[in-house]
């Protein structure tokens, strides 16, 4: 009886002890990479508190083997579109690809980009940054991991952990703060204030010109080649964008969305504005009014947004 009572202690023991380990390597890593989830959050939108909570429950807190070997700290998969270094490890099923990469900071950087490039995750954008809850949930509707409770997992190191304070705008100050007691090297992270906030605009993603941007600028910010970017607004290959504009990130629809009819054309509008206010491309909306491409209608013009003229 005094041996199985002694037992059960030393099991208890041994069990808070673990316990305690795990939860003070995830207070280091939390500690180690905040900067940067708050760095991609102001790039993207995607709230810090989930990419940390995801990074912490995909990564082992940095101790799996594939965050050691491939500093993979999201689980993210090959997919069709990887073009870079692939791995294999185990996991739903046996010998599947992972991406590979050269850095931490490009792992965080790359996990960014597959949720905003990936149509699947779209709704998510719509979400407000504070709504970790919806989030979580959404990671798991959309298909992100298996695992049936994954939202809950994510929740819990959240509220755990108060993750969601870093879901807070924060000055220069708090951020160099942070910087200082972080292990990253100030070097290697992106300056939040340097970077453009993604706005959904007709369900697209697209940012607003800033102060000194070019479009070979934010074409390379946010992976698209300079044509690509070119294309998608409309514009030459000479254009130099102004700020406070609005460029797209994807292909504009050929129509504006549900409730969004008309627009009157008011002074020095043209119909490259109308377009890129609506996302709507030039050429449709050109047809849908009956306007010969290139030329721009007088003040007060009536133009069809959905249907046509």
């Amino acid at each position: 009886m005094i041996q199985r009572i002694t037992l059960i202690f030393l099991l208890a023991f041994i069990c808070q002890n673990s316990f305690s380990q795990v939860t003070e390597k995830r207070k280091q890593y939390i500690k180690k990479y905040r900067v940067l989830a708050i760095s991609e959050m102001q790039r993207s939108g995607i709230p810090a508190s989930i990419t940390l909570a995801q990074a912490c429950l995909e990564s082992n807190n940095g101790m799996s083997i594939l965050s050691l070997k491939s500093n993979n700290h999201f689980g993210v998969k090959c997919k069709s579109t990887w073009r870079g270094i692939r791995t294999y490890y185990d996991d739903d099923s046996e010998n599947e690809c992972f991406r590979k990469y050269a850095s931490v900071k490009d792992s965080y950087k790359d996990h960014t980009d597959f949720l905003m490039n990936n149509p699947r995750y779209a709704s998510l954008f719509k979400l407000d940054i504070n709504d970790y809850r919806g989030w979580a949930h959404g990671l798991k509707k959309a298909g992100y991991a298996t695992n049936p409770v994954y939202a809950k997992s994510l929740i819990r190191i959240i509220e755990n952990n108060k993750l969601y304070k870093y879901d807070q705008m924060i000055s220069r100050q708090q951020l160099a703060s942070l910087s200082s007691t972080s292990c990253l090297q100030a070097g290697s992270l992106i300056d939040p204030y340097d970077t453009h906030r993604i706005i959904l605009r007709n369900g697209l993603k697209s940012v607003a010109v800033k102060v000194g941007d070019s479009m070979s600028g934010i074409s390379k910010a946010f992976n698209l080649k300079l044509w690509q970017l070119q294309k998608y607004n409309d514009y030459p290959s000479d254009r130099v964008p102004v700020k406070g504009e609005i460029l797209y990130l994807e292909s504009k629809r050929r129509k504006a969305g549900k409730g969004q009819e008309t627009y009157t054309l008011g002074v020095k509008e043209t119909m490259h504005y109308v377009s890129q206010m609506y996302g709507i491309k030039l050429s449709p909306l050109y047809r849908r009014n009956q306007i010969k491409k290139g030329t721009n209608p007088k003040e007060g013009t009536v133009i069809y947004l959905r249907h046509k003229k």
